[in-house]
C-alpha cells in the first residue's frame, strides 16, 4: 500500500502533482485511464527517491504532455 511506503508529506505532494497536471490539461486527462498513467509516473518518480512537489509535478506534467501528444498523433492518423 502506498501509505506504507511514503510519508504523509510525500503522499500529499503526489496528490497535488496529479491535480496540477489534470488542471493544466483537462481535456487530455478527462479519462480515468489517463489519470492512472499520470499517477503511475508520479509513483515511479517517488519510488526512485523524489519527494519534492516540484519534482513530482514535473513528472506529472511530462507524462500529461506525452499523453496529449499521443492523442493528437492518433487523431492525425485517423
Amino acid at each position: 500500500m502506498i501509505s506504507d511506503d511514503f510519508d504523509e508529506r510525500t503522499i500529499a505532494n503526489m496528490e497535488v502533482a496529479l491535480d496540477r497536471a489534470c488542471e493544466r490539461f483537462p481535456k487530455q486527462l478527462a479519462s480515468h485511464e489517463a489519470r492512472k498513467r499520470i499517477a503511475t509516473r508520479i509513483l515511479a518518480r517517488a519510488t526512485r527517491g523524489e519527494r519534492t512537489l516540484k519534482g513530482l509535478t514535473e513528472a506529472a506534467l511530462m507524462a500529461a504532455m506525452l499523453i496529449g501528444s499521443r492523442k493528437v498523433e492518433s487523431r492525425r492518423s485517423a
